[in-house]
C-alpha cells in the first residue's frame, strides 16, 4: 500500500521555485532533496497544501499566492537607522543582507537605500508579496 503525504509523515521532495516572470529563485535539483515533516510548519503553507494526499512518485506544479507563501509586502517593515550606527565593516550596498539583534530576537533585513545620513532597511522577507510557482516531485513518504 502506498503511503500518502499527511501530517506527521517524513517527506522527501525535489522542487524548483519560480517567480511569475519565470525566474528560478530556488531549486533542490542540484543538491540533496528537501526532507521535512509534513504539517510541522517548516515550509510555507501553500507548499504543504499542494502535496497533501499525494504519494511517492507523483509530481505536482502549484502556484501559491503571497498569503500562503511569505505574506503580503508590508511597507511598515521599512525603517531607517543613522549611518553612524552602522559599523564600518558592513558593506553599504543595496541588497546586502544583515541580521539585527534586539530584545525581541533576531531580525533579518536587507539594505534598501543608503544616503549620507541614514541607511534604509527592509525587514520584509525577500519573497514577501510575490506569487510563487513550485514544480514538486515527491520522492518518498515514510
Amino acid at each position: 500500500m502506498d503511503i500518502i503525504v499527511e501530517k506527521g509523515r517524513k517527506v522527501s521532495v525535489h522542487y524548483t521555485g519560480t517567480l511569475e516572470d519565470g525566474t528560478v529563485f530556488d531549486s533542490s535539483r542540484e543538491r540533496e532533496p528537501l526532507t521535512f515533516e509534513q504539517g510541522a510548519g517548516m515550509l510555507i503553507a501553500g507548499f504543504e497544501k499542494a502535496i497533501e494526499g499525494k504519494k511517492a512518485g507523483e509530481s505536482v506544479t502549484v502556484t501559491i499566492p503571497p498569503e500562503e507563501a511569505y505574506g503580503p509586502y508590508d511597507p511598515d517593515q521599512i525603517f531607517s537607522v543613522a549611518r553612524v550606527q552602522v559599523p564600518d565593516s558592513i558593506p553599504l550596498e543595496i541588497g546586502t543582507k544583515l541580521q539585527l539583534s534586539s530584545e525581541q530576537g533576531v531580525l533579518l533585513v536587507s539594505i534598501k537605500d543608503v544616503t549620507e545620513e541614514e541607511i534604509v532597511l527592509d525587514g520584509n522577507p525577500e519573497l514577501a508579496g510575490k506569487t510563487l510557482t513550485f514544480a514538486i516531485d515527491i520522492l518518498s513518504v515514510e
